[in-house]
């Protein structure tokens, strides 16, 4: 598996990052796990608009799913003629949200997107294996795990901590957990991670890697998430960068 970073800022998009949107990679496959605000132009520079075989939207939150309304004029008006839809997996009310984000009187999307349903459990998407579960976040959330060739690459999506979030980070060869808050602040309870919890929960998991992404630029500090990640956690931690590439 190959991990492309396209988005991590968390949120909205920051000065240098669009928000999350994360290219996973095996055997000619390619997924795009979530779409956030700005990634389109990401998806542009590293990879291309048309490589794309799946997507899967961890939630309904503007900053994870804006950009597939963008990408709806990209296959659907497309000079040489539109393209087939594409498989989308996402929370049941993904149809709804975003055919009333991009225009509602244009009705459903079902040109563009294959609607799948999400729901706790284990299933194939091309090459990987899949298995998802709902995490810690004030909207219908999952987390993620993808099984490929032996190797595994969790990823936290959007929340507090959890049991599930423990279960689909177990063993992972690397984890790509999101870290908003800063320790210390006054943080509101059951809606993100900080660095010391991301670090915490990767040690508990015994993962290989920790890769912090989803950290708010405006009001956070990477110095600090960083120290308090590694705190916890006593592997290699590093903080993503757009255009970043990992071997899983």
């Amino acid at each position: 598996m190959r991990l492309t970073i396209l988005g991590c800022a968390g949120s909205f998009p920051g000065p240098e990052a669009a928000c999350s949107a994360y290219l996973v990679e095996a055997e000619g496959f390619r997924l795009l796990i979530d779409f956030g605000s700005g990634s389109l132009t990401a998806l542009q520079r590293y990879a291309g608009l048309h490589v794309l075989d799946a997507i899967l939207v961890t939630h309904l939150h503007c900053d994870h799913i804006l950009d597939a309304c963008h990408y709806v004029v990209v296959r659907r008006y497309a000079p040489e003629g539109p393209y087939p839809p594409i498989p989308m997996y996402a929370p049941a009310g993904a149809p709804d949200r975003l055919a009333a984000a991009y225009a509602h009187e244009e009705g459903p999307l079902d040109d563009v997107y294959t609607f799948y349903g999400l729901q706790p459990g284990t299933f194939p998407i091309g090459p990987f294996t899949v298995t998802v579960d709902r995490v810690n976040h004030p909207v219908e959330t999952y987390g993620v795990r993808l099984e490929q060739g032996g190797r595994v690459l969790a990823y936290s999506a959007d929340t507090a901590p959890c049991e599930e979030l423990d279960r689909l980070a177990l063993g992972a060869d690397l984890f790509l957990c999101e870290a908003s808050y800063l320790d210390g602040m006054q943080n509101p309870p059951d809606l993100h991670l900080t660095g010391r919890e991301a670090g915490e929960i990767a040690a508990k998991a015994g993962v290989g890697r920790l890769l912090l992404t989803h950290l708010v630029s405006a009001w956070g500090s990477e110095a600090l998430t960083y120290d308090a990640a590694t705190s916890a956690y006593a592997g290699p931690v590093e903080i993503v960068r757009p255009g970043a590439r990992y071997d899983v």
